[in-house]
């Protein structure tokens, strides 16, 4: 299978919509990138306070007499075991992105990509098997796997090509209606079919 890059023209002929050339969306593409990072965070993470660690409050010694400096609790967050203070605490770290602003992100991704000539038009893919091997074979002659990632936009979901891409640490299997701004930027080559960009001109249309 020969690939060769989505040149700007054709793009804009297959999108039906004109390509981001200047300046324009990136403030949009970062604030969606950002959002969709900040809303796969789980938000879980958690520290214990003097008051929640475990121990008592009984004072360790008395005030004075003793040599050592004063003491009132064990919980105390300048010994060791003590409580944390200002430490993490579960939290939601999500973000909303409006419709707007994500498909001008995604118009804005994918217009970098093209204009970077990083953006390839290929055959459907079909595999008899689940496998990885043949899934690469067939991309022999537009990546080398093992120095290149790539993201493979294609129509459909299939069995096959989503089992035979998840085995691969460098390559992704999405579709043209699911594909989002993050993932366009994030590998390092986009394989993406006719039918695919059939599908993601619907959606920057909207």
């Amino acid at each position: 299978m020969s690939f060769s890059p989505l040149s700007t023209s054709a793009a804009s002929t297959k999108l039906k919509v004109d390509l981001i050339e200047n300046g324009i969306g990136t403030q949009a593409l970062h604030e969606t990138v950002v959002a969709y990072r900040a809303n796969r965070r789980a938000g879980t993470h958690s520290t214990k306070t003097k008051a929640t660690v475990a121990g008592s409050g009984k004072k360790p010694w008395r005030q004075k007499g003793t040599g050592n400096a004063r003491s009132g609790y064990k919980s105390s967050p300048v010994w060791s075991g003590g409580g944390v203070v200002f430490g993490p605490h579960p939290r939601d770290y999500s973000k909303k992105t409006n419709k707007t602003v994500k498909q001008l992100a995604l118009k804005k991704a994918i217009s970098s990509r093209v204009n970077a000539g990083e953006v390839y038009v290929i055959e459907p893919i079909s595999l008899s098997k689940p496998k990885t091997k043949d899934l690469l074979s067939k991309l022999a002659d537009g990546i080398d796997t093992k120095k290149v990632s790539a993201l493979i936009v294609i129509e459909a979901l299939d069995k096959n090509l989503y089992l035979a891409s998840r085995n691969h640490p460098g390559l992704e299997l999405t579709t043209g209606d699911l594909v989002n701004a993050e993932q366009l930027l994030h590998y390092d080559k986009v394989f993406i079919t006719d039918g695919a960009l059939d599908k993601l001109s619907v959606r920057l249309q909207k």
